[in-house]
């Protein structure tokens, strides 16, 4: 058997930037600045233009980012915000850490992100905001959410966390909605060597209203002037190194689509349901294949070198520390749930490699 495949690999996807790391570290240490100086104001303009937005403001982590969005909009305790439930529970953890109540819309099989026509079903002039998770690194069908939120005048909040650089009607993720919020933990697409987020938009009003809440509602310091602020700020070594990386990105999303391309050719007789051959909607964060016979297909590409992960297998709504006893049917979330297997996939991923992966796959019989 050939060797074991990870399912991401940070050693290697950093090893050649290490010295450029340790420049701009030892660039950062000199300065004497640690916290929202040069090198953030550096990066914010950067992932503002590259984004195609007027702002970007850096926080300490991407679940601060929605928190902060929602309270932007003036989201509060007792407000309905409309979510997805299978996206890993940060939308949900957000919403309810400022005592709101997630309002969960049903996905659409192929793309498993938001569905229009769930989302245009529970909507109601008491939904306060809708959050939209571009899943995978799958842009949603943007158009179609924007024009069932607009029409009753609700703004979107675009959750970009795994969707750095992906392209849906011409504009990237983070410029459709009234607020894009990202996270650069480190296995992201555009990754730190920590925490960090970041929030985009071409609202000048929001914008300031999020620096503000970023740092404890200070208009200037040490007079607060806007409630609900908190300590949540992108430091400025994380800042110079996801500078480094910005300028990569495009490249390594095109590394992603092209191995994601070859597995959805190579497997579309197999026995699994893959994503579709990607475009630039698409920039591959995570390849995640559905079948109705995980844990074998699992434990059978582990017996060939194959590591996978579930991303991810119980629904917010069925979370046990969150599961109301109200009913909720979300009959296509919940199938996909039990279904999803992520594949390894990312840029640094040999051709022999994938080729391992592919004919794992193809060896299954369920």
């Amino acid at each position: 058997m050939a060797g074991k495949i990870l399912l991401n690999s940070l050693e290697r996807h950093n090893s050649d930037l290490l010295p450029k790391f340790r420049h701009a570290l030892d660039r950062v240490l000199e300065s004497g600045w640690y916290i929202l100086g040069t090198e953030v104001d550096k990066f914010e303009e950067a992932f503002a233009d590259y984004c195609g937005v007027s702002d970007c403001v850096g926080v300490g982590n991407g679940t601060d980012a929605l928190e902060l969005a929602l309270l932007a909009l003036d989201v509060g305790p007792g407000d309905h915000v409309a979510t997805v439930a299978n996206a890993g529970g940060y939308s949900s953890t957000a919403i309810r850490a400022i005592g709101a109540t997630p309002v969960y819309v049903d996905i659409a099989a192929e793309s498993m992100t938001m569905s229009p026509e769930s989302l245009t079903q529970i909507l109601n002039p008491g939904i306060k905001a809708v959050i939209v998770t571009h899943l995978y690194g799958q842009m949603a069908d943007i158009a179609q959410l924007l024009q069932a939120a607009n029409a009753l005048g609700i703004p979107v909040i675009e959750d970009c966390a795994q969707a750095h650089g992906a392209l849906g009607d011409g504009r990237k993720a983070g410029a459709h909605g009234a607020i894009g919020c990202f996270s650069f933990y480190p296995t992201k697409n555009l990754g730190a060597l920590g925490d960090g987020g970041a929030l985009t938009t071409s609202d000048t009003n929001l914008a300031d209203k999020l620096r503000r809440l970023r740092q404890y509602g200070w208009e200037k310091k040490y007079c607060t002037t806007l409630s609900g602020g908190r300590n949540s700020r992108l430091d400025e070594m994380q800042a110079a190194l996801l500078r480094i990386k910005l300028p990569l990105l495009d490249a390594w999303n095109a590394r992603r689509r092209e191995i994601a391309h070859r597995y959805s050719i190579a497997l579309a007789s197999s026995q699994l349901i893959c994503p579709a051959v990607p475009d630039a909607s698409y920039v591959a964060h995570l390849y995640v294949c559905r079948t109705q016979n995980r844990e074998a297909l699992r434990q059978h590409l582990a017996t060939h070198g194959v590591m996978t992960d579930i991303h991810y297998p119980i629904p917010d709504h069925l979370q046990p520390a969150f599961r109301s006893p109200e009913s909720i049917s979300l009959p296509v979330t919940e199938r996909c749930c039990e279904e999803v297997l992520t594949l390894p996939c990312y840029p640094e991923l040999a051709e022999a490699e994938t080729r391992q992966v592919i004919d794992a796959c193809l060896s299954w019989s369920p």
